[in-house]
């Protein structure tokens, strides 16, 4: 995934991270008053300065004092439906001491009410706050309940229900504890020692203070892991108790209802009001409505489609319909793809992956672009706000006035529509981290709920940063890990979900951080602050708590294990981006647990690429690997590729595993399209504002020789075959293909290859232009689908062996792998029914003459030449070409094929199929009788 800015091991601020105001300040908890509003927020950092403005704040004694205070008297537990002692109000009868499982808001059969658990090791006490949505909007609270902590608690876990609840109310959590950056009372001074004492006090006088927080963490473990941990109770604590959090397990999150839509401009550096600003104004969960009927599937179920048989289409929802040109009703939104999906089953793919659709933010780092009068935005919507809740604003539902359980079903349409047309669904999810960022971003959810836990730190209490983006969520702690794995078991069971890719997959492999949480002493007195601080090393690194340091890549990951082994995701499609932004790499070789996971093969697209331009270099023998599902990287123990990761704990993950566990792509939501790959040799990313210094620099592209739009019309043909030549290696490879939105009609978008912050044409799909090329880009990519779903050839779960495959040059069983070498040819023969496939591809700039193989009992028949213009490259019968153009096209190639000559011009693919002279059956299986030492040096053996 490409990110918004350039991404260093030293974390700095940028557009996702931007310091924003938001609720800090540590007061007196309110009890249980209506209309409770938001306490002071410390928004005067220019007055100030980052660095001193948490100290500028007046000092709260209670949560220091609660860490040495006197135990209390022991309360005997109430059953989970008696009466926890809060009152009722017109809103809810008397609350219930509530159940501690399972974790979000539930309704509970047994007594009627909502039930309210969440899970936080360090609070202190907790409010479950209720709004209206006016309220909300206005940046006020309805109601607040202090939990009662003899009652309301079980373990770490915070329960309640509310009997007779109004469900059109929202919620979340105000919850107080310790913050690092919030300055406690130090400890006297001791008295000093005499001169000649053998004794000294060492770090007296230090304990309790904290560090400032302006430290940015390295990656690289240098010197601040290597100082001593600071020894203060808070550090790594974040609770800010006049911030209302996000339940992490909220099944919805309504805020503002319109995508783009700015929040009430209200007076957000007021400290009765709640939210950070009109771009991040307060949000809820929904509750459930015990009184809704359930979702009607009709009976319809996952396609369940094997894995080899998928062809995936990358897609983002709002950008599918969102032009005015795609004339559905609700453009931009769930409900407006479902009246889009006949295209897709038309076009020929069975599987969409979904860009995030994960609450987000959309305004995250909403500006005015440098240089222009756009909006900078986060439409692709990696920047997590909750898991468990499908985007609100891309609901038509929730833009029409809609409650949570509307969204939920708008989604779950979506779904079942999909499932109907034969077509899986896949979605991008991003659990590397979250929206949160570092220091400087808002409390949200997960900070101000358990920062310790969810977030992977270093002893000072700052960030690590393997995301890029600030923070890195803690995924192999065993709170997060069961997180993690609730989270995707809801999308499959709840919303019937076929699978997950799994952006920065690598992060998931990453040793946690760990902290002490102390214990009692026998005085009923928490031990001393050191007992509760990080977990380190002899060295002072921060570990996982079993010695093993922070962010290092596991051999066997828990949470990666948990997922693989789990029933209910076991068999569903998990796909892994094996690699994260700190450098580590583990494509080939990311755990996969038996052949559980598939990888996005990114040295599948830098091949691809490099051969089909004609690079110079030893491209051939490269390309011929990576057609065949590349087997040095997937079924090879040692690898093509010796990284640090195969050469370590994941050398026992490489191999193992068939084609079907490569993804294959050509193009992706970040880099070129497919048309702009043929168009520009360098980015042209000036419009994002950030001085083109965004985005990738090395594309392996060509402009065919002009940079950008030209009007010659030699230019313009060559860039279509070439957009065609990259069609037919994505769809004829081995592995699994996968598509890019808007690259079957060639969609530009004008060289920029970083376009994450841009809610426009440069992203929308364009149906004007997708009508216009039906009958040329759009139908040959509909072609080579409909080739690639009846060859049995192409769809393998298993890797070719010497028998199965020849290769050929301009010669049968002559093919040249030298680094001059622009030639591959190949035939697939099929031993069980007869027939096969000959394939070539030239990517020189000069024609070339090829002699075919003479199978014995088969003539060959054209099927594929993409140097000619369309209909004619694509020889299949349709509303575009009909019986009769396709016998006239045949007739003017049959004294080549007849001769078993075909003439392969400049840049251009061929596809035959062998057919019976006889036409009657096939005779058997054909024969090419190529000695297996013709295979491309990386394949010898296979």
């Amino acid at each position: 995934m490409e990110r918004c800015c350039r991404i260093d091991r030293t974390f700095t601020a940028s557009p996702r991270t931007r310091p924003i105001p938001s609720c800090r300040r540590v007061q007196p908890r309110a009890i249980f008053k209506p209309s409770a509003r938001c306490l002071p927020k410390p928004n005067r950092w220019a007055q100030l300065g980052t660095q001193t403005a948490w100290r500028a704040h007046s000092y709260s004694t209670e949560i220091a004092e609660q860490v040495q205070r006197e135990p209390e008297p022991i309360v005997p537990r109430r059953p989970f439906d008696a009466p926890s002692d809060q009152p009722g109000s017109p809103y809810f009868s008397t609350p219930l001491c509530g159940r501690p499982a399972p974790l979000g808001a539930h309704v509970d059969h047994e007594t009627g009410s909502i039930n309210f658990a969440i899970t936080s090791s360090g609070a202190t006490s907790i409010s479950l706050v209720l709004f209206k949505e006016h309220d909300l909007h206005e940046g006020r609270s309805t109601i607040e309940i202090e939990l009662n902590r003899d009652f309301n608690k079980t373990g770490d876990v915070w329960h309640i229900a509310l009997p007779s609840v109004d469900s059109n109310l929202l919620y979340g959590y105000r919850m107080w504890g310790l913050h690092q950056e919030v300055e406690q009372e130090p400890e006297p001074e001791p008295e000093p020692e005499p001169e000649d004492s053998s004794e000294t006090d060492v770090g007296a006088g230090e304990m309790g203070q904290s560090v400032d927080g302006t430290i940015e963490i390295d990656n690289s473990l240098s010197s601040m892991d290597s100082e001593d941990p600071p020894e203060d109770v808070s550090t790594g604590h974040r609770f800010d108790n006049s911030c209302v959090v996000l339940d992490p397990y909220g099944k919805s999150v309504i805020s503002r209802r319109q995508f783009g839509q700015l929040a009430y401009d209200l007076d957000y550096l007021n400290e009765n009001v709640l939210g950070a600003s009109n771009t991040w104004p307060q949000s809820a969960c929904s509750m459930p409505d015990p009184s809704r009927e359930g979702f009607n599937w009709e009976g319809v179920s996952s396609p369940n489609i094997p894995l080899q048989d998928l062809i995936i289409y990358e897609m983002h929802v709002r950008g599918f319909t969102k032009d005015h040109s795609s004339g559905v009703h609700a453009p931009g939104t769930y409900e407006g793809m479902v009246q889009k999906l006949d295209y897709l089953q038309d076009l020929g793919v069975n599987c969409i992956e979904l860009l995030p659709i994960h609450e987000f933010n959309e305004l995250e780092y909403y500006e005015v672009i440098p240089g222009s009068d756009n909006y900078r935005f986060n439409y692709w919507g990696y920047s997590t706000v909750n898991f468990f809740s499908p985007m609100s604003r891309y609901s038509a539902a929730i833009s029409r006035g809609g409650r949570g359980e509307d969204l939920i079903f708008e989604m779950k349409n979506l779904v079942k529509e999909c499932h109907k047309r034969g077509i899986e669904v896949i979605l991008d999810v991003v659990f590397n981290h979250t929206a949160e960022g570092n220091h400087l971003g808002p409390t949200i959810s997960f900070r101000g709920i358990d920062n310790r836990v969810y977030y992977m730190l270093a002893p000072g209490g700052e960030y690590y940063n393997y995301s890029g983006c600030g923070n890195t969520f803690n995924c192999n702690r065993p709170t997060v890990r069961q997180f993690i794995v609730d989270c995707l078991k809801y999308w499959v069971e709840e919303m019937h979900i076929d699978g997950f890719r799994f952006d920065l997959a690598s992060i998931l492999t990453r040793a946690p951080s760990a902290w002490h949480q102390g214990e009692m002493g026998a005085n009923g007195v928490l031990n001393p602050p050191h007992s509760v601080g990080a977990v380190v090393d002899e060295n002072g690194y921060m570990t996982d708590g079993a010695g093993v340091p922070t962010g290092t890549p596991l051999a066997d990951p828990t949470v990666i294990e948990m997922i693989s082994e789990d029933p209910v995701l076991r068999n569903t499609k998990l796909i892994a981006e094996a690699w994260d932004a700190d450098g580590l790499n583990q494509v080939g070789a990311f755990p996969h647990y038996g052949g559980r996971w598939a990888e996005w093969n990114g040295h599948f697209r830098d091949v691809i690429r490099n051969f089909i331009k004609g690079t110079d270099g030893a491209w051939a023998g490269d390309f011929a690997s990576a057609f065949c599902g590349s087997p040095n990287v997937y079924q090879s123990a040692d690898g093509e590729e010796s990284t640090w990761w195969k050469q370590n704990d994941g050398g026992k993950w490489c191999g193992g595993r068939g084609p079907m566990h490569s993804v294959n792509f050509v193009t992706a939501h970040d880099g070129f399209t497919l048309a702009d790959l043929v168009t520009y040799n360098e980015r042209r990313n000036t419009a994002n504002g950030e001085n083109n210094n965004d985005g990738e620099k090395n594309n392996h592209s060509w402009n065919c020789g002009v940079e950008g739009r030209t009007s010659d019309p030699a230019i313009e043909s060559l860039r279509r075959r070439q957009m065609r030549n990259f069609i037919c290696a994505l769809t004829l490879a081995h592995g699994v293909p996968m598509l890019h939105m808007g690259d079957e009609y060639g969609h530009s978008k004008e060289g920029n290859n970083n376009t994450y912050c841009h809610d426009s044409i440069l992203n929308w799909f364009d149906w004007n232009l997708a009508r216009n090329e039906r009958g040329d880009m759009y139908r040959f990519v509909r072609s080579l689908l409909h080739i690639r779903r009846s060859r049995s050839e192409l769809r393998r779960s298993n890797f070719i062996s010497g028998d199965e495959i020849h290769w050929h040059g301009e010669e049968p069983c002559k093919p040249d792998w030298s680094e001059q070498s622009r030639l591959v040819a190949l035939t697939l023969p099929n031993n069980q029914v007869g027939g096969g496939l000959y394939i070539a591809f030239n990517t020189a700039h000069t024609a070339t003459i090829v002699t075919l193989p003479n199978w014995e009992g088969y003539t060959w028949d054209l099927v594929v030449d993409t140097s000619a213009e369309s209909p004619f490259n694509a020889l299949m019968e349709d509303e575009h070409l009909s019986a009769r153009d396709i016998e006239l096209v045949k007739l003017g190639k049959a004294p080549w094929l007849n001769g078993r000559i075909y003439p392969l011009l400049p840049y251009s693919c061929i596809v035959l199929v062998a057919k019976p002279s006889s036409g009657g059956a096939p005779p058997g299986p054909p024969r090419d009788n190529c000695d297996i030492s013709t295979n491309p040096p990386m394949m010898h053996g296979y």
